[in-house]
């Protein structure tokens, strides 16, 4: 049985679910770095944008009964590889333990103001 889900605390974006959620397993869109709260990105640095991404996933993640902890994958996608070790540090702060297995791919559309999305797969115990 598939739920779509859906919170207003993160981005969303016509055409596709924030995630979906499988069994005991969930399923979350690349999500960009974007502040709902005043509709613009969390800033011009790849740390920034990367820290507000993860933010959202995690709303997104608590809203179908799960949390970072639980993700047993992601994907990040970038407008300039340089910009990894950016990322890398900002995911070091987010998985503090066991860090999920990654993978980094160049973001394939270019959108203006849009450095990092992260999209991701979580198990819930």
């Amino acid at each position: 049985m598939k739920q779509v889900i859906s919170t207003p605390d993160a981005p969303e974006f016509p055409g596709y679910s924030q995630a979906v959620k499988a069994g005991d397993t969930v399923y979350v869109a690349g999500t960009i770095g974007m502040d709902v709260t005043t509709g613009t990105m969390a800033g011009d640095t790849v740390e920034e944008q990367t820290r507000q991404s993860l933010l959202n996933c995690q709303t997104i993640l608590r809203a179908a009964g799960a949390q970072l902890s639980d993700a047993v994958m992601v994907h990040t996608l970038l407008m300039r590889p340089e910009d990894a070790d950016g990322v890398i540090e900002v995911f070091d702060e987010f998985f503090p333990g066991v860090k999920p297995p990654r993978c980094v791919s160049k973001i394939g559309v270019d959108r203006p103001g849009i450095l990092v999305s992260i999209a991701m797969v979580a198990v819930i115990d």
